[in-house]
């Protein structure tokens, strides 16, 4: 597999621990090509390296990096920059890439263009993490049909958290999408990680089998 771009349905809902844990059941690079929020947080591209383990040669340093919490177009704004998606090119090398956008599917990147627009460029089937709480069958379903109507492949619906009620097999169903459901774990880290990871069947592996049953 030449890689995956990871979205979500929202913020704060597990991307970059879903990065990782596909980082290592992938044996894949990692690339994060804008990060927000920088003045608060240490920033997704050191999370992965720690939690997979990762060596400094399997990572791409962001294209942009801002302070704020926000959206890339507002965070560069407020430092007086600016995003074009001119200034993505997946990077070369060797083997898999797993890159994580930021925000959600309509994020604003700047210069007119979303984040949306930035997984067209990468041209890598898309994953899609969502919540497992009350609400998230509209997110999720209206994010399928933000990708889909822009023609992008997706691959899946990681589904993170407790899952409520039937949450799952109606995003499976009504998404006509393969849904893996991946718990909270009491505490995160790389054995955690690696443990997931290793685990391929009853997670990541049967995740990519089920995709290939829908697309039968």
């Amino acid at each position: 597999m030449e890689g995956v771009f990871v979205t979500g349905t929202d913020t704060g809902i597990g991307k970059t621990f879903v990065c990782a844990c596909l980082v290592r059941f992938l044996g894949a690079r990692y690339w994060k090509p804008v990060q927000t929020g920088a003045a608060e947080e240490e920033g997704d591209t050191a999370t992965v390296m720690r939690l997979a383990g990762l060596e400094a040669a399997r990572v791409h340093a962001p294209r942009h990096v801002f302070a704020a919490p926000l959206s890339p177009e507002a965070a560069a704004r407020r430092e007086r920059a600016v995003v074009s998606l001119a200034d993505f090119v997946l990077p070369s090398g060797d083997g898999a890439r797993v890159v994580e956008g930021a925000g959600g599917v309509l994020v604003p990147l700047g210069g007119g263009a979303l984040m949306v627009d930035l997984m067209r460029v990468a041209g890598l089937p898309v994953v899609l993490v969502a919540r497992g709480a009350l609400g998230t069958i509209n997110h999720t379903l209206l994010s399928l049909e933000a990708l889909r109507r822009r023609d992008l492949c997706v691959l899946g619906v990681i589904m993170v958290g407790e899952i409520f009620g039937e949450n799952a097999s109606d995003v499976a169903h009504h998404g006509e999408v393969a849904v893996l459901e991946l718990p909270w774990l009491p505490r995160v880290d790389t054995n955690s990680v690696e443990r997931l990871s290793s685990e391929k069947q009853k997670f990541f592996g049967s995740f990519f089998q089920k995709r290939t049953a829908f697309s039968s």
